[in-house]
C-alpha cells in the first residue's frame, strides 16, 4: 500500500484524524428515484492534516469514482441572499482591479452566473469551463460574450492565455493535486504580472471550531485555511493582493497576481496553531453526532414532523453521517431544478417550500444559518410557525 502524503506541499503521511465509512461519493447529482438515491456508490472519509504546512485532505479519496456532467446541479443563485454576496463581489473586482473591457477565464463556473455577473457588470468577454456547463441556461444577455468550454481546465490550459483574469470559486476544494493545479494555472499565465486571479474556497477552521461534520464530504477532497491558501499560493509564485473571509465567515476569498512580493493577512494562523485546532476537533465532533441523534430521536418519539431545509452537500453529509432515516420527513430546497428528486445515499425527497404548506412541519432543521432570514420569511408566508433549528448554532 502506497503511504499517502501531502497533495500541497508533498510532505509525507498526513495524520489521519477523522473517519467516516460509506459516504455519498457525490453529494448534488440529480438523483430521479429513491431507488437510484440509495444505491449511488459510496466512498471513504479519512480526513489526514499536514503538520507541515497545515493543509487537510481525504487521504482516502479516489477520483475515479467521481461523475462531473449535467447532472451536476450545485447553483446557488436561487437565493436572494446568495445571490447578493455574488453580486458584491463580483462588483468590487470589477471596480477595485478594473476589469471592464476584459476577458474573463473561470475555471469550474459551475452553470455560469458569476461569469455572466463580472461579463455584464464590466463589459468582459468571458471562458467558462465546467463538465457540468449547460449553455442554455447562462443569462441571455451575457450568452454571446461567453465562450462556453464543457470540458475540464486540465485539457485546455492554453485558454489561459487569452485571460485578463482567471476566477475559480469552490472548485478547488474538489480537485486532490492543488500543487499540481496551481502550478497549472501559474504557467498557463506565464510571466503576466498584470493578469489577476480570484479563488473562493470553504474556511476549514469554521468547520473544526462548530465541530461541522456536516461540512465535510466526499466531494470536496482538499481543505483549506486561511494560512493553508496562503501558503499554496505564495510557493507557487502568486503574490497575495487580498486574503479574507466572508459570507458569514464560511468561505476563503483570495485575490493574487504572479509574483513574490505580497504581504501577509491577518489570520493567516500558522501549521501549529491548525493542529490545535484539529486535535479539539478530534476530541469533540462524536459528542456533537450523539447530541444531534439524541435529539432526533426525542422528536421521533414525541411524533414531531422533522424536515430538512436544504438539498445540498450540507444536508446530505448531515443525513448520511447521523445515519438518519425516518427521523426525517423531506428535504426542502428553492432549486426547481432539486425539486422531486432524492438525496444521494438517504433517499429523501426533495420538495419545494410550498409542499410544506400540507405537510405542516413541527421541526425544520436549517442547513445554513445564512439563510434563516431567507427560511422565517418564506415559513411565515405560508401561514407555518415550526420550530427552527439551525445546525452550528447553540441550542
Amino acid at each position: 500500500m502506497v503511504e499517502p502524503y501531502c497533495y500541497a506541499c508533498g510532505a509525507p503521511n498526513p495524520r489521519a484524524f477523522y473517519t467516516v465509512d460509506a459516504v455519498p461519493v457525490h453529494s448534488v447529482l440529480l438523483m430521479p428515484s429513491r431507488d437510484e438515491a440509495l444505491r449511488y456508490p459510496r466512498g471513504r472519509l479519512e480526513l489526514g492534516f499536514c503538520s507541515n504546512c497545515g493543509f487537510i485532505q481525504n487521504n482516502a479519496f479516489d477520483p475515479s469514482l467521481h461523475e462531473y456532467s449535467t447532472r451536476y446541479e450545485e447553483t446557488q443563485g436561487f437565493s436572494p441572499t446568495f445571490t447578493r454576496f455574488a453580486e458584491e463581489l463580483a462588483r468590487g473586482l470589477v471596480e477595485r482591479y478594473g476589469i471592464r473591457g476584459k476577458t474573463v477565464l473561470e475555471i469550474g463556473c459551475g452553470k455560469g452566473e458569476f461569469l455572466s455577473l463580472l461579463v455584464e457588470l464590466g463589459d468582459n468577454r468571458g471562458i467558462g469551463i465546467d463538465p457540468s456547463l449547460i449553455p442554455e441556461r447562462l443569462p441571455a444577455s451575457a450568452r454571446e460574450r461567453i465562450l462556453s468550454v464543457q470540458d475540464f481546465y486540465e485539457n485546455h490550459v492554453d485558454l489561459t492565455r487569452e485571460a485578463d483574469a482567471v476566477i475559480c470559486r469552490h472548485t478547488l476544494e474538489h480537485i486532490q493535486p492543488v500543487q499540481d493545479f496551481i502550478q497549472l494555472v501559474r504557467e498557463g499565465i506565464g510571466n503576466r504580472r498584470d493578469v489577476l486571479v480570484c479563488f473562493e474556497v470553504p474556511d476549514v477552521a469554521r468547520v473544526l471550531e462548530e465541530n461541522a461534520f456536516w461540512d465535510v464530504y466526499y466531494e470536496h477532497c482538499s481543505y483549506f485555511s486561511l494560512g493553508s491558501l496562503g501558503r499554496l499560493f505564495r510557493e507557487a509564485g502568486f503574490e497575495l493582493l487580498e486574503l479574507y473571509r466572508d459570507y458569514g465567515d464560511q468561505y476563503l476569498i483570495l485575490v493574487g497576481r504572479v509574483g513574490t512580493n505580497g504581504e501577509r493577512f491577518s489570520g493567516e494562523e500558522s501549521p501549529k496553531r491548525l493542529e490545535r485546532m484539529v486535535a479539539v476537533f478530534e476530541t469533540r465532533v462524536q459528542e456533537a453526532m450523539d447530541v444531534w441523534r439524541e435529539r432526533f430521536a426525542a422528536w421521533r418519539a414525541a411524533g414531531k414532523r422533522v424536515v430538512l431545509w436544504g438539498g445540498g452537500s450540507k444536508g446530505v453529509a448531515f443525513l448520511t453521517t447521523l445515519g438518519l432515516g425516518e427521523e426525517v420527513g423531506y428535504v426542502v430546497d428553492i432549486n426547481p431544478y432539486k425539486q422531486g428528486m432524492y438525496m444521494p445515499g438517504s433517499g429523501h425527497e426533495v420538495v419545494s417550500p410550498a409542499f410544506l404548506e400540507a405537510y405542516r412541519p413541527d421541526v425544520v432543521i436549517v442547513m445554513n444559518p445564512i439563510y434563516t432570514e431567507e427560511i422565517q420569511a418564506e415559513l411565515a408566508r405560508l401561514g407555518l410557525e415550526p420550530e427552527l433549528v439551525r445546525v452550528g448554532v447553540p441550542a
